[in-house]
């Protein structure tokens, strides 16, 4: 059964060529209301055939989508962010009803994402080649080519949004895609799908297939006909899909998260830095790959900050994502374990508590917003990305000591600096290991800007033009113009 003709309670299938289809053994899986714990509706849950047939799907498909003219792709890509503003709504309430967070967010969410249809759709017909001066006795010139069938491993923390964010790109330079979203959070990758087809997209451009990382996520990023991969996700499962396609040579992007330091510096305005922060570590629950995990402020300023972020912490207020709170549960009973024993472990490796660390007396799987103060570098909850609603605050002495702990972890996926003196903040950007850094403020970047990680934090850039490097391969034609070079040849 489709989507849009259904109702959350029914059975949802996958999307291949056109068609909602079981999977090849009939096996489904439940998605679950996070802040309920109860049941929403049961998925077809995929195996390795149902994966070979959505890539041949792809494969398919893909040459006349390559050769549709380009602008009419981008008329078809544009639709379909009409077709997501149209919906946003309804998409928000399924996306919220199925990953837990509160539905303004989600409307947010959906916003990007038309967003992210709508921008690249711009560029469908802009994706030149260039000319290269090799001398008068030939031309030579650069085309940019799709790769063929792209694969999406979509996480569970933005899955509506990070669907647009990868397909949107794919589309527009020509290729056909295969997504993959979390078993977790399935169902609104499931509507876009449908979205897709209705603004034009031909059958078999776009296809969803439902499941687990084993079979389904393995067979997808080890299968021999995709041409590319693109995944956001934990750094472990980002090495074991650069394994796997190894074996095949198919190029990768990744996202793979982060442990984001926000520098405070004494000159800062600490009311505006502990807004900025609380939002950056507290929005969706801490699930966010480029959230504030990390605060780093010179001790002079380091109480009053404190006290601050405590105060704001308090002030949260949690709720199901319906009730449109300040908070919403973690996404599943898996990461909520998770985030407890980061807090049990914090207070183990002696950090002090000032606030939050537990779970409320209610069904769901809530954690209030925490704050751990006196952390040391060294420690895991300031060396290992929680994923959840927990803030550490390391106190340095000065710039030096700041930039080295800011810089002390194997990720470098986004920082911040927040100081009044604009040479400090541009010597810090600089200096940062880090993808992405802002400057008194935190979030609020658009879909025009690169975005991706240094060190263990990825491999590429998503969102803004650099995004299509991800799904354009770049071809070479060398013609020569010199008149009897092919003929001094013996015998000629």
């Amino acid at each position: 059964m489709g989507v849009s003709d259904a109702n959350v309670e029914a059975p949802y299938d996958l999307y291949i060529g056109g068609k909602w289809t079981a999977a090849a053994d009939g096996g489904r899986f439940e998605t679950e209301n996070p802040a309920t714990e109860e049941p929403i509706a049961e998925v077809a849950e995929a195996t390795a055939d149902d994966v070979e047939r959505a890539v041949g799907a792809a494969r398919e498909a893909f040459p006349a989508w390559r050769d549709t003219a380009p602008d009419e792709r981008g008329r078809i890509v544009a639709r379909i962010g009409q077709l997501v503003r149209d919906h946003r709504d309804e998409l928000a309430a399924l996306e919220s009803l199925d990953q837990g967070k509160p539905v303004s967010q989600a409307k947010s969410d959906m916003e990007g994402a038309a967003r992210y249809f709508e921008y690249y759709a711009g560029a469908a017909d802009k994706l030149e080649g260039r000319s290269v001066p090799v001398g008068p006795d030939q031309v030579d010139f650069t085309l940019r080519e799709p790769y063929g069938v792209s694969a999406q491993i979509t996480p569970w923390n933005f899955p509506g949004n990070l669907f647009a964010r990868g397909v949107a790109p794919a589309l527009v330079a020509g290729n056909a895609a295969v997504v993959k979203p979390a078993e977790q959070t399935p169902l609104s990758s499931l509507r876009l799908a449908e979205l897709c087809a209705q603004a034009g997209v031909p059958d078999g451009v776009v296809n969803v297939v439902t499941g687990f990382g084993d079979p389904a996520g393995a067979a997808l990023v080890s299968h021999p006909d995709v041409d590319t991969i693109t995944f956001t996700g934990s750094v472990p499962t980002g090495q074991a899909i650069m394994k796997q396609a190894a074996e095949n040579v198919t190029p990768v992007t990744l996202e793979l998260g982060g442990k984001n330091p926000a520098v405070v510096f004494p000159d800062a305005d600490l009311d505006e830095a502990a807004d900025w922060i609380a939002k950056a570590i507290f929005t969706n629950a801490g699930q966010v790959c480029s959230a504030a995990d990390r605060v780093v402020v010179h001790e002079s300023v380091r109480d009053p900050l404190v006290e601050r972020l405590v105060e704001r912490a308090e002030r949260y207020e949690l709720g199901p994502g319906r009730e449109d709170l300040d908070m919403g549960p973690l996404a599943s009973a898996d990461q909520f374990e998770k985030v407890r024993s980061y807090v049990a472990l914090g207070r183990e490796e002696g950090a002090t508590l000032a606030t939050g660390g537990t779970a409320p007396d209610r069904e769901g799987y809530f954690v209030e917003p925490t704050v751990f103060t006196d952390v040391e570098s060294d420690m895991r909850i300031a060396q290992e990305e929680i994923f959840g609603p927990v803030l550490t605050v390391l106190s340095v002495a000065d710039e030096t000591e700041a930039l080295a702990v800011a810089n002390d972890v194997e990720f470098g996926l986004v920082a911040g600096v927040f100081t009044a003196d604009v040479r400090r903040a541009h010597r810090f950007a600089r200096r940062l290991e880090a993808g992405n850094v802002y400057v008194n403020k935190w979030f609020g970047d658009t879909n025009q800007t690169p975005f991706g990680g240094y060190k263990k934090s990825g491999i590429g850039r998503e969102k803004g033009l650099e995004a299509l490097d991800s799904y354009l391969q770049t071809k070479n034609v060398a013609v020569n113009l010199a008149e009897g070079s092919g003929t001094d040849l013996p015998g000629a």
